[in-house]
């Protein structure tokens, strides 16, 4: 590692436009979160694109020996841990990390190969005690856990974008606004299990971790300054007691265009045909939309076709992936015209929560009044914090409250409501009360 950055571009005349400055300094501008027109109305230098790491462009490391230098140099390095994840997301099956990065002071940057190197607990050991910084963690916290990092405290500098209220929340609109560089975001949708990965994909990588950590200090200032510190922490706590998700049942009902499936039958060959898609899409580890893209399903549940050149007349069926597999599709189709009655699926799945909010006015009157009165009560508060109304609490805990409010609408037994539902203790005090007014004056019973 040390090594590696010895042999790094010199900062020389003009480096400093393209070089990020030294760790512990902010450049560009800081440009206050709460209010978009700030940000619109900003007259500060124009950003800077940042185009090569301050250390130079690290290595991939691939090897045990690797491995164990870079445990030795971050557990050696201060402070928080920069980290990122990227994904093959449109390519291969799941959502495993294929490089991960990492930065720390006194460490430098690190780019790992996760295929070659599956097992990170080590490295994980070694930051037991540091917080991560992520950018939108949600959807890198699983690909980390499966090769063993699984931070212990956290810095998401998404949500404490949101939180703040900036009008965009991506990294690269963050770095801007915030620290006032530019970012290369042309590569995120990149396909990275390529191997070997392209020298500008590697940069672009090793850019996405060179400012987090100046991005997260910056913004737990502006945290602080808001009385929002508290608030994120409690975020970012949730966010790490979060249990995984649940399979969701009948995953194929989520196939693109199903609501035009007007019958049983047809639903049930989108089922059989999207079920041998993802058996062959595992298999060969492909994103499955690369092996038959769902307009493709939705198609020949339809038109159920009994031959192989009545399926290749099908205008989705042109493609070489399609085409490949055809005699996979045919069994398919033809085993949900075979299926009895009673094997077929549901029309509809029973929903866990209320219904649609839109046919709440016929259903229960009552209640679309409810929901009416605390949305409003949410998004006046949201407004008032400057960040948005789902942050301030989620809309779905918003519909199953006026659905089914509690016998009576105190405030106390809004917020017990709340926290059962998942609310945090700073959103149960902001908005219990002022829901518990709405619902009360709703009742005719007046103010609290």
């Amino acid at each position: 590692m040390s090594e590696t950055r010895a042999t790094g571009p010199e900062r020389g005349a003009g480096a400093e436009k393209t070089a990020a400055p030294p760790p512990g300094t902010v450049p560009g501008p800081a440009v206050p979160g709460p209010d978009p027109a700030v940000a619109e109305a900003d007259t500060g230098p124009p950003a800077v694109p940042l185009l090569e790491p301050r250390d130079g462009v690290p290595p991939v490391l691939t090897t045990a020996a690797d491995l164990e230098r870079v445990i030795a140099a971050f557990a050696a390095g201060t402070g928080p841990v920069a980290v990122d994840a990227e994904r093959a997301s449109g390519y291969r099956y799941g959502q495993r990390a294929y490089l991960i990065q990492l930065r720390r002071a006194g460490a430098g940057t690190a780019l790992i190969d996760p295929v070659a190197l599956p097992d990170l607990s080590g490295l994980d050991a070694a930051l037991a005690d540091a917080e991560m910084v992520l950018h939108a963690a949600n959807q890198d916290l699983p690909c980390l856990a499966e090769v063993g990092l699984v931070p212990r405290r956290l810095f998401d500098t998404e949500l404490a974008g949101r939180l703040l209220g900036y009008p965009r929340v991506g990294l690269g609109s963050m770095v801007e606004n915030v620290l006032g560089f530019v970012l290369e975001k042309g590569y995120s949708a990149a396909d990275w299990s390529t191997r070997p990965l392209p020298e500008d994909w590697v940069r672009y990588a090793a850019l996405d971790v060179e400012l987090l950590v100046e991005l997260r200090d910056v913004l737990r200032e502006e945290l602080e300054a808001a009385g929002k510190l508290e608030w994120a922490r409690e975020e970012f706590a949730a966010i790490l007691t979060m249990p995984p998700k649940p399979p969701r049942p009948d995953p194929w009902r989520r196939t693109s265009g199903i609501h035009r499936v007007r019958n049983r039958r047809t639903l049930a060959a989108v089922r059989e045909v999207w079920e041998a898609r993802d058996k062959l899409a595992r298999e060969r580890d492909l994103s499955p939309g690369r092996v038959l893209q769902d307009a493709a399903i939705i198609e020949l549940a339809q038109k159920s076709p009994k031959t192989p050149a009545e399926l290749l007349a099908l205008p989705t069926m042109r493609g070489r992936g399609a085409r490949r597999h055809q005699s996979a599709w045919l069994r398919a189709v033809a085993r949900a015209r075979e299926l009895g009655e009673r094997e077929l699926p549901a029309s509809n799945l029973p929903g866990d929560g209320p219904p649609p909010a839109h046919r709440w006015a016929d259903r229960d009157p009552e209640a679309a009044k409810r929901l009416t009165a605390a949305r409003a009560v949410v998004a006046a508060l949201a407004d008032e914090h400057s960040m948005p109304s789902e942050n301030l609490v989620q809309p779905d805990y918003v519909r199953r409250l006026a659905w089914t409010p509690p016998a009576e609408p105190s405030a106390s037994a809004i917020g017990a409501a709340l926290r059962g539902l998942g609310a945090r203790g700073w959103q149960v005090e902001l908005t219990a009360q002022p829901i518990a007014k709405a619902f009360l004056r709703l009742d005719g019973k007046g103010e609290l």
